[in-house]
């Protein structure tokens, strides 16, 4: 008989950890906390983690089965590791080995064991160094790789060819065989070739790099709020070589893998560190890398998005995560965790700073900021002389419009182009337009799988719904009276980049949306395209307004805010006013003086008046009154349960039993609203509904869903649905 039993976390929707036996002819000392371990479950093989090992357990002795085979022969999580995912598991009241699976590479949580691939890098050696560009005259190619690497300065590897459109392995193999091109492998020693900046921080940023420097050995959270184009990324820049000169490692948290590219590279550019990177448009191979070189200390830098959050660190310094207001911090689906808390719990078990950034700060973060659980550090005001942008509302009532655009509009757009500077048009939603519509009927184009329209995509000639990605062919006739006289309804940015391209036919149009931007390089090639310079024109959605920093962008045109300004969501202000702001601040970032121009219906509107007149300081702290008086978070704190099903009646009676579940627990401190439907009832075929529990204080939060999801569990009726609880929910969506 053992004198131990494994404790493990295995990848399945059940609440708990599951006791197994050690393989026979093994000993305790073969076992650590953060081994994988291969494990009979049911009729399946599974890959689990040992997160406790006991003495005694109280499973009968035929219950238990031995491991299938030890998959590490070293603990691959650390204490802390382990720590960080049974708080995340608990806080968010999620099953813990889908936490542990979620938080792990795919090929790592699948049983592969990977080892770090050391890289080919090649340099110009000693005789490639002395040669002249003449003598490279017949050979174009050669001639490219070898500016190519003489420009670096620093041995490159075979991704850093990678941006080249023509064959370069042939020629640069022959660059070698000459002996001009040398090959070794990495070194995981830093790269020590770095530029200077040509400019020194102003006293906020100063200010701020001494705040935080201070702290570099303690944890404490930083609130780094500074205005569009005040230079946030250049703090980070100071503090991060300060960290790695110190031979410790930096975590950067992302909202978007297209801001991935330009900051990666900035940082190449500056900083003497090793770098890597995870997002979601890497293979697996590549994240799994990133994750094994930053974890094993190959690398001082990890820049990624959200899932990031999870990869160990060897020698943790300090993290920062940049736009700490953008939602796509907060996973959606699954295992519905914040990336910022997490990563504020991460710093804190680090025992390291972290630094939260962004130019509209979140009402939780002001909150915690206003509480003194967060540092509040100030960037008043743009670098390098710039002027905040002129903004400007434009009353749209009663003007004939040109497909959406304003005369006024229209006028400002052209007299910039005049210039030779260049134009940014915010459109909230892709595609054409969002509704077919039938002229002699009123028909209308709508997804049979959800309340929701389809929207025209009129270059694919599809009718596409953005919720379950349901698309056919846009029909020549109208389906229910045959007439041909179907029309599109609304506005998107394909149709406003037709229209721009019929007032300005010889100006370069560029349009920035998941559409245009899903093959791989497309973001950074009309990134590249724009700093070239010269007039033109951008049309984008909201993934222009994170991050981007055009020199010569002096017009910001918001085609339609008032779409945002009416919404069941009590976040939508906060949304709609961060929105703004991020988009007005990519006008007149340097010399040039910036305008922006709002479309609007409502000119009127307390936060349009609110914004332009005070600014987004002034507009959260009337919203933090409003919520306060309101008990919204976050002077409240919300848990959402989601019930879906395919059979509407299915959704009803497991809400009917959950309800009755609920009248057998203490709800003292508890306020509970519904169960009533999604705002979008149907969605994918499946009919959605949600039940709303608040309280005051977290702690009675968790003892009610504590005792409310076994009983959940033991329901026959949940047999028959999906649910799941979203805590500190961002949208009621």
């Amino acid at each position: 008989m053992p004198k131990f039993y494994l404790n493990i976390a295995v990848d399945t929707p059940l609440y708990r950890t599951f006791d197994y036996l050690p393989t026979q002819q093994s000993n305790r000392a073969d076992y650590q906390l953060g081994q994988r371990a291969l494990v009979s479950f049911g009729k399946t093989q599974k890959v689990g983690v040992i997160i406790g090992i006991s003495s005694s357990t109280t499973l009968k002795q035929k219950q238990l089965k031995p491991i299938t085979q030890l998959l590490d022969s070293s603990t691959l999580l650390s204490a802390l590791d382990i720590k960080l995912f049974e708080w995340a598991a608990d806080y968010y009241h999620h099953p813990i080995g889908e936490v542990f699976s979620q938080a792990l590479p795919k090929q790592i949580r699948t049983g592969h064991s990977p080892s770090i691939k050391l890289r080919q890098l090649y340099c110009l050696s000693n005789s490639g160094l002395a040669l002249e560009e003449k003598q490279l005259k017949r050979s174009p190619r050669q001639s490219s790789l070898w500016h190519l690497l003489n420009d670096a300065g620093m041995p490159l590897d075979l991704d850093s060819f990678s941006s080249l459109d023509w064959d370069w392995r042939a020629p640069l193999k022959s660059m070698i065989e000459k002996g001009w091109v040398s090959m070794s492998q990495e070194d995981i020693a830093c790269n020590t070739t770095t530029k200077e900046p040509d400019f020194k921080p102003n006293s906020a940023q100063q200010a701020a790099i001494n705040c935080v420097s201070k702290a570099l050995q303690d944890f404490q959270v930083f609130l780094l709020d500074g205005v569009t184009g005040s230079g946030k990324t250049e703090v980070y820049l100071q503090l991060i070589q300060r960290v790695i000169d110190s031979g410790k490692q930096v975590l950067i948290l992302l909202p978007e893998i297209t801001l991935t590219p330009q900051l990666a590279e900035r940082f190449k550019q500056r900083l003497a560190a090793q770098m890597v990177t995870s997002h979601s448009a890497l293979n697996d191979t590549q994240r799994t890398q990133a994750w094994l070189r930053f974890k094993k200390g190959f690398a001082n830098i990890l820049l990624g998005t959200r899932s990031a959050v999870f990869t160990p660190m060897l020698e943790p310094g300090m993290i920062i995560l940049d736009e700490e207001h953008d939602t796509s911090f907060k996973q959606q689906e699954g295992f519905r965790y914040s990336a910022r808390d997490i990563a504020i719990m991460r710093a804190r078990d680090y025992n390291i700073p972290i630094v939260l950034g962004t130019a509209t700060p979140s009402l939780e973060s002001l909150y915690n900021a206003q509480q003194s659980r967060f540092t509040h550090l100030r960037l008043p005001e743009r670098t390098a002389g710039a002027s905040h942008p002129d903004i400007r509302l434009i009353d749209c009532r009663n003007q004939v419009l040109n497909n959406h655009l304003s005369k006024s509009l229209i006028k400002a757009i052209t007299k910039t182009l005049e210039r030779n500077e260049q134009v940014i048009l915010f459109v909230n939603r892709r595609g054409f337009a969002p509704v077919l519509m039938c002229h002699s009927c009123g028909w209308v184009g709508q997804c049979r799988r959800c309340d929701a329209r389809l929207v025209i995509h009129k270059q694919a000639n599809l009718l596409r719904c953005h919720h379950c990605g349901l698309e056919h062919a846009i029909p020549n006739t109208c389906p229910s009276c045959q007439q041909a006289e179907l029309f599109p309804l609304g506005l998107g940015t394909e149709r406003i980049e037709e229209t721009l391209s019929s007032l300005f036919p010889s100006i370069p149009i560029s349009r920035i949306d998941r559409d245009s931007t899903r093959k791989k390089d497309a973001m950074q090639s009309v990134i590249d395209k724009v700093h070239q310079g010269g007039a033109q024109i951008l049309v984008g959605t909201q993934m222009l307004a994170k991050g981007h920093h055009f020199p010569n962008v002096t017009l910001v045109g918001i085609v339609d805010i008032d779409a945002g300004l009416f919404s069941c969501d009590f976040r939508a202000s906060e949304r709609m006013s961060q929105l703004i702001t991020q988009v007005a601040g990519r006008a007149g970032r340097e010399e040039k003086l910036g305008r922006v121009l709002i479309q609007t219906h409502h000119p009127e509107h307390p936060l349009l008046n609110t914004l332009i007149e005070h600014g987004y300081a002034r507009f959260a702290k009337d919203a933090l009154l409003e919520r306060q008086q309101a008990q919204l978070p976050p002077y409240n704190c919300q848990a959402l349960l989601r019930v879906n099903a395919i059979n509407e009646q299915a959704v009803l009676s497991f809400l009917n039993d959950c309800t009755q579940a609920i009248a057998n627990i203490n709800t003292q401190s508890i306020n509970i609203l519904g169960p009533v439907p999604a705002p979008m009832l149907k969605r994918a075929g499946r009919f959605r509904y949600q039940l709303l529990i608040e309280s005051t204080q977290r702690k009675p939060r968790h003892q009610f869903l504590k005792q409310l999801l076994p009983e959940l569990e033991k329901l026959k009726s949940s047999r028959q649905v999906r649910w799941s609880i979203d805590i500190d929910p961002v949208d009621l969506f």
